[in-house]
């Protein structure tokens, strides 16, 4: 389909790196745009023995055909956006749109100063949420303010629409998860914007009648960073036992951890308008299913939760991954509608 959004459903965390720079490898899209926050949220990508940390580059990367964009509603900060470049050997496909905010030190500083964020609602430090408030306030300097991005610098949405009107393949990469809106989600532990589908398509200048498909991406396994309710959390001995603790990718704290929410991805799956549905970390629930690649070789009892998931939800699990690296993964997209 010539566009295709793909979201968190929890609250981060929930392998957007993964089933994104796997579908690049897997329908080689035309442009891969990133909406969402900013530099506040990491999405790794394991490819070919190499580890990939990134918080600015979509996670399509890695096929070297990809033109890689960041849309206007993302904030931007410049020398995390010229690292990647850089580390990703991408200068020549990487762009981001001339009207992104820019994120300076004294944002790092204001965020990491403010005893709310830092403590209270336990925020990443990395300047986002005072960045926001001086791009709603009109002080903050955009994209186009910054020589050092000059020659970076375009206008997404018209490449974005132009491609998809062409019939090109787009991916659009949304960041944290559906229950960190500022709008739906777990108020005040949240992010400092909506970062459900509607708005990521917004943040790249996509209208919703251009959208084919919808992902929604669940990890097998419920977990959050930050304060903030986590329903059935798990205390840490008993996350370390199970294999469910994690550290983050932006802040390396402690990931919390808790079961499978079944009423918060049929909420998820109502505010995203998902299609469909990634499941990651299969293999770490049912270790049985590490590395399978076909649907007919997994475990019954792993099969059995996949299809209370379906159930629950009412759309069909389309991707299930069973590994850590980009290629571990079962994708049924082609096959049929529903697994059972």
């Amino acid at each position: 389909m010539p566009c295709t959004v793909i979201v968190g459903g929890f609250f981060g965390d929930e392998g957007k790196g993964k089933i994104v720079s796997y579908l690049a490898l897997k329908d080689c899209p035309h442009i891969a745009t990133r909406g969402g926050v900013g530099t506040n949220a990491g999405h790794t990508v394991i490819y070919q023995k190499k580890l990939f940390k990134m918080r600015m580059l979509p996670s399509a990367f890695i096929y070297e055909k990809t033109r890689l964009l960041i849309g206007p509603g993302v904030l931007v900060n410049p020398s995390i956006f010229l690292e990647e470049v850089k580390i990703t050997a991408t200068g020549s496909r990487a762009a981001l749109d001339f009207q992104c905010a820019i994120i300076d030190e004294q944002h790092i500083l204001r965020e990491r100063a403010n005893q709310h964020l830092s403590k209270t609602v336990q925020t990443t430090g990395s300047g986002c949420g005072p960045c926001m408030e001086d791009h709603v306030k009109r002080v903050a300097k955009i994209a186009r303010d910054a020589p050092e991005l000059g020659k970076y610098l375009t206008d997404v949405s018209l490449e974005a629409n132009t491609a998809i009107d062409e019939g090109k393949l787009v991916l659009v990469e949304g960041t944290q998860g559906t229950f960190l809106s500022l709008y739906h989600g777990t108020y005040p532990y949240v992010t400092c914007k909506d970062v459900t589908a509607s708005s990521i398509c917004a943040d790249v200048g996509i209208g919703p009648t251009r959208v084919d498909d919808v992902i929604v991406i669940f990890k097998a396994y419920t977990t959050r960073v930050g304060g903030g309710l986590l329903t059935g959390e798990l205390p840490e001995e008993e996350a370390n036992q199970r294999g469910w603790s994690e550290i983050a990718t932006v802040t390396h704290r402690r990931r919390r951890a808790a079961p499978f929410n079944f009423d918060l991805a049929k909420r998820a799956v109502i505010l995203n308008g998902a299609t469909q549905v990634a499941l990651t970390k299969l293999d770490v629930l049912y270790p049985e299913c590490r590395g399978i690649k076909t649907i007919d070789k997994l475990s019954k009892p792993s099969l059995e939760f996949i299809k209370g998931i379906e159930e629950k939800i009412k759309i069909p699990v389309t991707l299930i991954g069973t590994g850590p690296t980009v290629t571990e993964i079962i994708d049924l997209r082609n096959s049929h509608s529903s697994l059972f």
